[in-house]
């Protein structure tokens, strides 16, 4: 039996005449369908900027409305982060479920979370953005059993000076885990460190292909179903780290990590949730930022990824581009690429030789060959150092 999906309206205000305001509504839909949601129309309006009470005008709201009875459509999402006032205003007017881009993303978090660290850090994240919302927000501690995300009907406006303390007191609660897991974490690191195994990240925006690309690496060289990722295609289908173990036919080896995409106006609370997730990213060696050169607007994702990587430290690393998802180009119609990078294909295997060939110069560039003559007696030698 099919389960009929929740129905959503969006609502965007274009401000300023943005030049790339139907993108952002683009994703905003995919978005909305990442998170099980049926796109049933959209509302959009330009303004120079929103409208202090409702986001948009009162004009607009009395069109949603519309929309919302033909449509059948419980749940409104918009393009921006609301104010408390706004959300507050929205709701007693419309009386529906509303999210803006920040609630999307984090509810999408909290449902895809498997690990307790990750499920802890998506509920720190939304408790934060909760907190100055508490009078605008039907679904006041709705988080704080874990698990369920941001859309559970809840006690609405009551009690809500007593809810700020048990939020307050949850995020404590919360921080004070996550530093001991992120402790838990270190260590780990440390001890993949004394390895002296060179590590490899893989970043970009979310959906780019590189768990994809990930797989393609392990199938080939660890030849194992069982160390593969999970992949998708769809936003954020990962968001924990995994870390395997590459070695390559000369027995070169390195670590290599599968790191959560990010996306454009990622919640800051999150991001900073997140960072111990990210870790891998700024322990690394080098950087492969993947691209999904088949995307218009790939620049502009490669600009969210830097300015994300800069806001956690990272954007010092040695980075290898790779423009993944070439198969899907006209040959003729490939830009040229100005900073250090390649094409790959990594669903078709296509540029992965080139690939390591390239990581190779980069992490093993101080590796020297020799050749050694080792009498038959001492046998023992090859057998250590191969261990």
């Amino acid at each position: 039996m099919m389960i009929e999906k929740e129905k959503a309206i969006l609502v965007g205000v274009n401000t300023q005449q943005q030049v790339n305001f139907e993108d952002a509504m683009e994703e905003l839909k995919n978005l909305a369908e990442a998170c099980d949601l049926e796109v049933a129309g959209r509302v959009e309006q330009n303004l120079k900027v929103p409208h202090s009470a409702y986001y948009i005008g009162s004009g607009k709201v009395k069109e949603v409305t519309a929309l919302m009875e033909d449509t059948g459509a419980e749940v409104l999402i918009f393009n921006n982060e609301l104010s408390p006032s706004q959300l507050r205003n929205l709701e007693k007017e419309l009386h529906c479920e509303i999210l803006d881009k920040t609630a999307l993303i984090l509810e999408i978090f909290a449902r895809r979370a498997k690990t307790r660290e990750a499920k802890m850090q998506v509920e720190s994240a939304q408790l934060k953005y909760m907190l100055p919302r508490l009078a605008g927000l039907r679904s006041a501690l709705g988080r704080q059993g874990g698990g369920s995300g941001l859309r559970n009907r809840g006690a609405g406006e009551k009690k809500i000076e007593l809810d700020r303390r048990r939020i307050e007191e949850k995020i404590t609660e919360l921080d004070k885990e996550l530093n001991r897991v992120k402790s838990e974490r270190q260590t780990q690191s440390k001890k993949r460190i004394t390895t002296d195994l060179p590590r490899v990240a893989l970043a970009g925006y979310t959906n780019a292909g590189k768990s994809t690309l990930m797989n393609a690496l392990i199938e080939r060289y660890q030849k194992s179903e069982e160390k593969k990722v999970f992949e998708k295609d769809m936003l954020f289908a990962t968001l924990e780290t995994s870390v395997r173990n590459i070695r390559l036919e000369d027995n070169k080896t390195f670590l290599l990590s599968d790191t959560v995409g990010f996306v454009s106006d990622l919640p800051h609370d999150l991001v900073k949730a997140f960072r111990s997730t990210l870790q891998e990213i700024i322990e690394a060696d080098l950087l492969i930022h993947v691209i999904d050169i088949s995307n218009p607007h790939y620049k502009e994702q490669l600009e969210v990824t830097a300015d994300t990587l800069k806001q956690i430290g990272a954007e010092h690393l040695p980075v290898i581009y790779a423009y993944n998802k070439v198969d899907l180009l006209e040959t003729n119609a490939i830009p040229e690429v100005e900073e250090e990078g390649l094409f790959i294909a990594a669903k078709k295997n296509i540029g992965i030789d080139e690939l390591i060939g390239l990581i190779g110069q980069k992490i093993f560039k101080d590796y020297v060959t020799c050749e050694m003559l080792i009498p038959y007696d001492r046998g023992e030698i090859v057998f250590l150092k191969s261990c």
